[in-house]
Order: C-alpha cells, then structure tokens, then sequence
C-alpha cells in the first residue's frame, strides 16, 4: 500500500449525513468506514437542503454546491458544478453514484482524475423515467463505461446485464446492512398495530416498485391481517395519488407516509408478520437487505435480482408479477405460521460477509488502491 494518505471525493449523492434513499445510506456508511480507516473523504453536498453548512462532520469534509430545483436537472447541475470544481482539488480518486452522472467521465478524463461510478440498476427500463428520461439513462449509462476507469455494479445479475448491453467488465461489490434485533416493540403502536398482524411495504411510491400491484393483491387475498405501506413520493404524482386514494377506501391499509425515525421504521419490520417486496428494477435491494437484517419473512417479487439476494429461495419466497399470484402467496402465507417462523428464523443468515458494510467499505479501498497503483486489472 502506498505511504501517502489517500483523499477521495464523493460526488452524485445528496449528501452527508443528509439520508433520503440508498444512495445517501451507502454514502453514509461508506464514508464513516472510511474516516476510521484513516482515509481522506470529501462529500459534495445539495446546498439548499442544509440550513447549517459545517465543513466537517465525523471527519468527513463536506462541500455545499447549488442546483436547478427541478425534478429532471436537480441532481445534473449539481453534479456537474461538483465535477469542475472535483477536477481542481488534488484527489486521488473520485467516486460518482449514479449512472446519471456517466457523462461528466469526460471531464474527469481530460483532467487525468482516476475515478469510478456506482451505476446501480437498470434506470432506463424504470416506468418513471419515460421518453427522454430512459433514453438518458440509457445513454449516460454508456458514457459511464466509457469515461469512468472502474464501473461498480451491486449484484452479479446486474454485471451481466452491463456485459451484455455494454460490452463493459465491471467489478461487483453490494450493498451492506447492520443486523438488528427489536428493541422497542411498542412503537408500533404509533399506527395502532398489533405485533404479526400486518404486512409491510417500505418503499417510494413509483411504478417500479409496484405497490399498486401489491396493494390490489392483498385487498384480494382473504387475509384478516393489516397491509402497512411505508413511504410516499418525493413530488406531486399521481401513480402514488391513486394508491393513496385506493387506501382510503378501505380499513385494511394503513399509509404511514415517511418514517424518518429510524427506530420506529426498524421496529415495523420486526414486529411484521411479513415483508413484501415489489421492487422490479435494479441490484442489491437496500430496504430487502434491511428486511433480511431485521428478520423478517420475505415475499419478493420472481427477479433475477431478488433472486440472486434471496439465494434462489433460501431466504424468501416470491410471487409473479401479478394480483392473483401475489393473493395465492399471502393466502398461503396466513395460512403457514410454521413457515413463517422458519423463515424469520432464517433471514438473517442471507446477512453474509458479502453483504455487510465492513466487506462493502474494504472492497472499495482496494479499488482505490488498485486505481492508484495498478498492478493487476481492478475489473478482475
């Protein structure tokens, strides 16, 4: 390993400690890993979403740059402000989140920056992201293989897919979690909930994560039990308005919108008496790998992905992308208390080295070093 203290820049997150999805949990846990192992972190944060703007905290050096508020150029802007200003510092490498963020390789390159980008799942096929918007993920995923010296996929699905649509190597390193145990059952009563009598769905409410599908197929299935969905979408929508609506009409829904207590959100997945997973596009999974981590019964959406992190079965269940099959599954679940304590007994065991943030954090410091001083390819 070289004598020289390594720095590394984080650009494409929203930022530091600042957690809203999977990308800043990654960057969270990442971060802090690094720090401890005496590695130099700078983060690029969203200045409008810090009231207070330190320039450090735990160590992490953090830098507030402005964005165009706006659904389609918010994270672009910023990103690309991020990527100049990245290009004057003196960093031994910079590391992107985001496939999004695969064009601005260019700036790096013409830099002589050694970099690398987390491109997790497949963003072009998100219903979300229709017309220009798949067509850019698409592309920019491209340039990603292009530009960027190191592409990072979290799943051996996802490494396939970057193969055959890119003709593009890349290293795998998933996604991590912490295991947990319940500690205060009682918060659940917050919502009015009885331990083991309710499912649960955590989740933005976007098509991709198919919780229409979801929420249809349990109001289908005979099930007594409460169906719980945790989550809500980040602007005006009307895919999450009609689940809204839907859920309103009936006594067996309860929406808790967001749950940023992250105690109260642990403790509706163990007191669960099952996890539902629709998530369709992507990897590793960061609120499945919470479910296993938390132990709980998983009923997965039949994916390549979730199949890869559910070991083909040995950590969950699944269901077909359909109401009926989803309302076979849950009729079948009610009906198997036996199967369902075997498989809590069992989730926390699909916690294995791979998948926890130590390996995660140890995996990209050797990628760093390997950018650094290369002496064996780092795809391999």
């Amino acid at each position: 390993m070289p004598d020289k203290k390594i720095h590394i820049a984080i650009i494409g997150s929203r930022g530091y400690p600042y957690v809203y999805s999977g990308y800043e949990t990654f960057v969270k846990e990442l971060s802090e890993r690094l720090v401890a192992k005496e590695i130099d972190v700078t983060i690029y944060c969203h200045k409008h979403l810090f009231i207070n703007r330190p320039k450090s905290i735990n160590g992490i050096q953090l830098i507030y740059l402005p964005s165009i508020e706006s659904k389609i150029l918010s994270q672009l802007s910023h990103s690309l402000l991020s990527f100049l200003h990245a290009c004057l510092r003196p960093y031994d490498v910079i590391l992107a989140v985001n496939s999004a963020n695969g064009p601005f390789g260019v700036l790096t390159r013409l830099f002589g920056k050694k970099t690398m980008i987390n491109v997790d799942g497949l963003e072009w096929l998100r219903p979300k992201w229709k017309g220009f918007g798949s067509k850019y993920f698409y592309w920019s995923s491209r340039q990603a293989t292009r530009f960027f010296d190191l592409i990072v996929n979290d799943s051996m699905e996802m490494q396939q897919v970057y193969l055959k649509e890119f003709n593009a190597r890349s290293t795998v390193i998933a996604y991590g979690a912490n295991l947990r145990y319940s500690q205060q059952p009682d918060l659940i009563k917050k919502w009015d909930l009885i331990p083991n009598e309710y499912y649960l769905i955590v989740g933005r409410l976007i098509p991709d994560n198919n919780s229409d599908l979801i929420q249809e197929g349990f109001l289908q299935s005979a099930s007594e039990k409460k169906l719980v969905i945790v989550g809500d979408a980040p602007y005006q929508d009307l895919f999450a308005q009609q689940i809204k609506e839907k859920s309103k009409s009936t006594d067996r829904i309860i929406m808790t919108g967001y749950v940023n207590d992250p105690d109260e959100l642990a403790e509706l997945y163990h007191q669960s008496y099952a996890y539902l997973h629709g998530h369709e596009y992507g990897g590793t999974n960061p609120t499945m790998l919470k479910a296993m981590a938390y132990g709980c019964a998983i009923l997965a959406l039949n994916t390549p992905f979730n199949q890869e992190m559910l070991a083909n079965g040995s950590f969950g269940e699944f269901f077909e992308k359909t109401s009926s099959s989803l309302k076979e599954k849950i009729n079948w679940f009610d009906q198997n208390q036996s199967k369902i304590t075997e498989l809590k007994n069992n989730a926390r065991q699909g916690i294995t080295k791979k998948y926890t943030w130590e390996q995660v954090s140890t995996q990209y410091i050797d990628c760093f070093h390997l950018l650094i001083t290369p002496t064996t390819n780092p795809e391999e």
